[in-house]
């Protein structure tokens, strides 16, 4: 479907011909709109539609055809708001007097916010229908009340929308056609326009519960479930009941499987709160891209949801989708390259995480994305150098990022280059000093570098701030134990360590060596079991070195 309402003229040389086949047709589409109007049924909408497009193309100066079909086709979600809005300065330039047209510009005008010019088209509506402008003053009510609530609206504009409204309200009297207004808030009779308006003032004052309570009643009153379930489930997301939205969304697309909104409004609650619910989401998304409307965003979404199941290849396609209509946009790149990672691509990763960085939307996100690329470099392809770069990169694009500055200092380790590796890890202490993990890795390298009483602070200290890491336990016993021979202060922090992870194998094998030391014969004897038995999982240590330790122990 597409955004803009194209249509070829039909070539006719007889004009009287032309004229009576565009009023035959436009007769058609009011009976089906009439009839959409107060059933609701998809097939009246798509019958008036097309005979509002045969219309045009007898006679293109006809203005009705415009803004009933771009109101229809936006109902339907085949046109933007900005679409619509175009044919109805169509239909307004082909009849500055006509009182429809400018009451139609004047809606779509308010759907996309601009107040100002849709208060001017709906005051023209207003002056032009005198007294048989109830409909537009109707209209007009509405939209102050729209500014109201999405703004802090003045004293002047509520008695603006109390004028306004009752007015309108005592001039139907001179204005007898049904309000058949063609908001999603559409009704056939005043009574929706009423339970509409009265509902939208209790949301106003957050009477919330009134509010639900006359949109349940206008559902059981009205031929128009479709509008009030809509209201009913932006109502309930307001107040956090999150699975009333889901099924009142869920009964619009029953009653409309068209309703591109409640599509999108489905799919972003699905996402954001029922993470469980993947297939259902990706239903939503795949609906949605049948409107051919902002399909890049659509196919970024559906990557994401695809990589939630784990399917690699669906995922990787979403996002190239999405690229191949937005190729510049950074954020497509990053996902896709995250695709590639996961499907174990690393060079078509690298290269789309070098032209996200490359492109650079924030320096905070780009650092980011820094590092993800240096993770790839590093683990997987080998090459330090571009890893150490990458990550120097980030660190000059966000210098707060602490998880940069741990990862860099990781790389340094892995090479050795314990000075390199200890002054990063400070760095990172520096930055965020009551993080745990900067002093427990700097602990590691202080260790290996010699520096035994800093290793002992920099241990303590990550305990200090997070009692529960078993892993800070067990490296401060080996310093206790192998630094300094305090075996009996090192077995109190295996043991922490072994009642903080029961599946620790080093740290039972540790308190092992620990209990030795002090001729805990038994306990020891026992340390060494567990860590055999938990060894033949987890593969950590050599058995014939544990079981040589546990032999010696019953030695003569």
């Amino acid at each position: 479907m597409s955004e803009q309402i194209l249509i070829q003229p039909v070539v006719i040389k007889n004009e009287s011909e032309k004229t009576e086949k565009a009023k035959a047709f436009l007769e058609k589409a009011r009976i089906a709109h009439e009839k959409y109007l107060i059933k609701q049924d998809n097939k009246d909408l798509q019958e008036a539609i097309n005979n509002y497009i045969d219309a045009v193309k007898y006679d293109p100066e006809i203005p009705e055809t415009y803004y009933r079909l771009a109101s229809l086709m936006w109902e339907q979600g085949q046109i933007s708001v900005n679409a619509a809005i175009d044919q109805c300065k169509t239909a307004v330039s082909l009849a500055p007097d006509n009182m429809n047209a400018h009451m139609y510009a004047g809606f779509f005008m308010n759907m996309a916010e601009n107040y100002p010019e849709a208060m001017a088209e709906f005051k023209s509506a207003v002056k032009m229908g005198k007294l048989k402008s109830a409909r537009p003053r109707l209209v007009l009510s509405q939209a102050i009340l729209q500014k109201i609530n999405s703004q802090e609206g003045s004293f002047g504009d509520y008695l603006q929308f109390v004028y306004y409204f009752l007015s309108g309200s005592l001039m139907l009297a001179w204005d007898r056609p049904s309000l058949k207004m063609f908001y999603k808030n559409i009704s056939d009779d005043f009574s929706v326009f009423t339970f509409n308006t009265v509902g939208k003032f209790l949301e106003k004052f957050k009477l919330y519960p009134a509010a639900e309570n006359i949109y349940k009643k206008a559902v059981m009153e009205t031929c128009h479930g479709e509008i009030f379930y809509n209201k009913m489930g932006d109502l309930a997301l307001k107040n956090n009941d999150l699975e009333l939205s889901v099924d009142c969304y869920k009964k619009v697309l029953e009653s409309n499987p068209l309703n591109r909104e409640v599509l999108i409004k489905l799919a972003t609650v699905l996402q954001t709160y029922f993470p469980e619910n993947t297939e259902e989401t990706i239903d939503c998304y795949e609906k949605l891209l049948e409107f051919d409307i902002d399909t890049a965003r659509i196919y970024y979404e559906l990557g994401h949801l695809y990589l939630k199941k784990e399917d690699k290849i669906n995922s990787i396609s979403a996002f190239k989708l999405a690229l191949e209509r937005d190729e510049e946009n950074p954020f497509y790149n990053n996902s896709l390259a995250y695709a590639y990672s996961k499907a174990e691509l690393y060079d078509d990763a690298i290269e789309h995480y070098q032209k996200a960085i490359a492109i650079n939307p924030d320096d905070e996100w780009t650092a980011i994305v820094c590092q993800a690329l240096g993770s790839i470099y590093a683990e997987h392809k080998g090459n330090i150098e571009a890893a150490v770069a990458t990550y120097q990169a980030g660190i000059i694009l966000d210098p707060n990022n602490y998880e940069l500055y741990i990862a860099l200092g990781d790389v340094y380790m892995a090479q050795y280059d314990l000075e390199k590796a200890i002054r990063t890890y400070c760095d990172a202490i520096t930055l965020d000093p009551e993080n745990y993990r900067g002093y427990s890795k700097a602990g590691i390298a202080l260790w290996e570098k010699d520096y035994v009483e800093e290793a002992l602070v920099a241990y303590h200290k990550s305990i200090e701030l997070n009692p529960d890491n078993a892993f800070a336990h067990n490296n401060l016993g080996i310093i206790y134990l192998d630094g300094l021979g305090d075996a009996e202060e090192a077995l109190e922090y295996f043991e922490q360590a072994i009642e903080l992870n029961e599946s620790y194998t080093l740290a039972y094998f540790n308190a092992g060596r620990a209990s030795q030391m002090l001729d805990f014969t038994n306990d020891a004897a026992h340390y060494y079991q567990m860590a055999i038995d938990l060894n033949t999982i987890t593969n950590e240590l050599d058995e014939n070195d544990i079981r040589a330790r546990l032999h010696k122990l019953f030695e003569a």
